[in-house]
């Protein structure tokens, strides 16, 4: 797993070992040269002719680049820092010029003069982006602000390494200068990196969305911090997952696997229904329940015999695939499932009469609008960012879908503190909140925005939760873990289904089988 903690929480860490004399900064910048080698190593046949451009802010990041800069130019390579802002870590920018280093002042400079060190940024081998740290809010301003943008137009225009690589390798230090450090959030430019080397501790917006597409391979490197306390943020891995996964004795049967309930599709949608019970079907249920239409379900049980059609016992539901919501849908477009979905919420709270306990739910699309003021932790929304929208809004919040999509994470945190249930807002990186803590999945190709792939993720989710219906209920922080890990395992299947190439929904569902089985073999 990893965990990635706030910058208020490193800072806090790294004070008592700075006011010890420890040397951090020292032990980051050998880190972070050692790995600069590396990548150009792999990028070039040796090491004598290769150029790394440093951009160096005022900061501990500039300094780490600075210090990390001395170290390549000892070792031959030619290094110029690129200072863009008034003042510079003293000791690196001694230290780097000792080694042979280059520097070039853009203090005062004017935009012909940024756009010329632009230039030769881009045919560099490594640019090194040390201008923000985890201390910045907000933004790329000045000269920074002006030089990344001018890089940008170079790069744009098919300036790079005239030797080498058609454009120059990034390395960020720490992050990405001008990503929102604890929430992923892009708020001005950003030079995209192809790899960031953290120190101490993974940040939240190396992992989280929109932050996350320009952060590339993410190497942690450890300093010697000690963090106390629950971590910001958390992403499973596929370890995690496999050694999680209820895996069936001999003594268990289908009511021990879990009973899957699914009130999903109408005669419009039918295939949402077809899509939701292969999930669950594919993820292994011990049964699945068919609630609605007539005609739905003899679709569902020509696609999935395995589907009992009618009411029994349930140990999770799945409401709301293709069940339609909205003003604008005539009064009978919904074949009852509104009903149906209504009286399903009901049972899974405890509250319908003949239910013995409660059960966890998987709430989408259409069944989002089912919900009542309040939902019980075990209740998992799986919104996209259209959807959360109109949650939200439906709740007094003042926001649009582009707001959503610029922060998830906070409005996912903030669908969850005004729902009470937890919440799996599904994109490109996948975000997860419950009621302590949250979630990003960064697991799907991007062939996965696909029509029904959503459809598989609920029927996947309702499986895994019903396999653990009882703890999921009874521990309030367990469901965020489980959807968590059924986005990782979504995720994977897709990319099983046909690795680096377009898949359909339900080439991801019969993809699951296998996928579940590497990941409980490892």
């Amino acid at each position: 797993m990893i965990s990635a903690w706030d910058a208020d929480d490193v800072r806090a860490a790294e004070a008592p070992l700075l006011e010890a004399g420890e040397p951090l900064m020292d032990r980051a910048a050998f880190a972070l040269a050692r790995q600069v080698l590396a990548d150009l190593r792999a990028r070039r046949r040796h090491l004598r002719g290769a150029r790394v451009v440093l951009l160096v802010g005022a900061g501990n990041n500039g300094g780490d680049a600075l210090f990390a800069g001395a170290v390549l130019a000892r070792r031959g390579v030619a290094v110029t820092a690129v200072l863009v802002s008034d003042r510079a870590h003293d000791g690196g920018l001694t230290t780097l010029r000792r080694a042979g280093g280059r520097v070039v002042d853009l203090a005062g400079e004017g935009p012909e003069r940024v756009g010329a060190v632009a230039a030769q940024a881009a045919r560099a081998d490594v640019v090194v982006d040390g201008v923000l740290g985890i201390g910045a809010r907000g933004a790329l301003r000045g000269r920074a602000a002006e030089l990344v943008d001018a890089l940008a137009e170079a790069l744009a225009r098919g300036d790079g390494p005239a030797d080498g690589p058609g454009r120059p390798w990034v390395v960020a230090v720490d992050l990405p200068s001008g990503i929102g450090a604890d929430d992923g959030t892009l708020p001005g430019p950003v030079l995209p990196a192809d790899r960031t080397v953290t120190f101490g501790a993974v940040k939240p917006g190396l992992l989280l969305p929109p932050a996350a597409s320009r952060c590339g391979e993410v190497t942690a490197v450890d300093i010697g911090l000690a963090l106390d306390g629950p971590p910001a943020l958390r992403r499973l891995e596929a370890a995690d997952v496999g050694r999680a996964w209820p895996v069936p004795g001999p003594a268990d049967h289908k009511y021990t696997r879990g009973v899957v309930g699914v009130v999903a599709g109408t005669a419009a949608y039918p295939g949402a229904a077809v899509l939701t019970t292969s999930g669950a079907v594919r993820a292994g249920a011990g049964m699945v329940r068919y609630r609605g239409p007539g005609a739905v379900g003899q679709a569902v049980v020509a696609a999935r015999p395995e589907v009992v059609v009618g009411p029994g016992r349930v140990q999770s539901w799945v409401v709301g695939p293709g069940i339609p919501s909205g003003p604008d849908q005539p009064p009978d477009a919904d074949d009852g499932q509104h009903e149906r979905g209504g009286a399903a919420l009901a049972a899974a709270r405890g509250e319908l009469a003949g239910v013995r306990e409660p059960a966890p739910a998987v709430v989408d699309a259409g069944g989002l609008a089912l919900l009542g003021d309040r939902c019980p932790p075990w209740f998992v929304l799986t919104p996209h960012a259209g959807e959360l929208t109109t949650l939200l809004r439906s709740r007094g919040e003042d926001v649009r879908r582009h707001e959503v999509e610029a922060a998830p994470l906070r409005w996912a945190r903030r669908a969850q503190e005004l729902t009470g249930a937890t919440v799996l807002l599904k994109g490109g990186v996948t975000v997860v909140v419950g009621p302590r803590g949250a979630f990003s999945q960064a697991d799907a190709p991007g062939w996965l925005a696909t029509a029904g792939a959503g459809d598989v993720l609920a029927g996947l989710l309702g499986a895994m939760l019903a396999a653990r219906s009882a703890e999921v209920v009874e521990q309030p922080t367990l469901a965020a873990e489980v959807a968590a890990a059924a986005a990782l395992v979504h995720g994977r299947a897709a990319r099983r289904a046909n690795p680096g190439g377009p898949v359909a929904a339900l080439d991801v569902a019969e993809a699951v089988p296998a996928t579940v089985a590497e990941l409980v073999g490892r």
